[in-house]
């Protein structure tokens, strides 16, 4: 499996992708009003664009065998890395594949990596917690029209 960097050009498929796989995902733990609501928000193409130009992100596919199977959004913070997202379609998730995405984001070279999880997405906060996160904080984040984001903080420290 291997990063593939999404270029300015890509934008438009990224966020068609990030739509199907929200939209798959999201629904056992968001209504669907706000998974479109968030879609539009954080994975929109000018909300690609404008974090791309605006907010140090980076955005990747996740390739194996020439095939997209996820995408990974990146946020470079200066003393650390914030991962924003890391999605993989369902056909792959439990294979594997988000723990070889995670090898390969913590080799980029941060000391830290800082993340937030949604306080009921279990499944990845079990991930995270085995890929050697600690939960640092907790944040209640206003989006707009009366949404919310209640997540947890996670941090991971190289040689923690």
């Amino acid at each position: 499996m291997e990063l593939q960097k999404v270029e300015l050009t890509d934008v438009k498929e990224l966020a068609n992708f990030a739509s199907s796989i929200w939209h798959e995902y999201w629904p056992c733990i968001l209504s669907e009003n706000q998974i479109n609501y968030m879609v539009d928000k954080f994975q929109s193409e000018q909300a690609i664009i404008d974090q791309i130009k605006n907010e140090s992100y980076t955005y990747y596919y996740l390739v194996d065998d020439g095939e997209k199977i996820g995408y990974t959004g990146l946020s470079d913070k200066g003393d650390y890395l914030f991962l924003s997202k890391l999605y993989i379609k369902k056909e792959f998730r439990h294979k594997g594949y988000g723990a070889l995405a995670f090898d390969k984001i913590k080799n980029l070279g941060y000391p830290r990596i800082r993340l937030t999880v949604n306080k009921n997405n279990k499944n990845t906060i079990n991930a995270y917690l085995k890929y050697g996160f600690k939960t640092v904080d907790e944040d209640v984040t206003d989006i707009g029209s009366g949404f919310v984001m209640d997540d947890y903080i996670m941090e991971y420290q190289k040689g923690a």
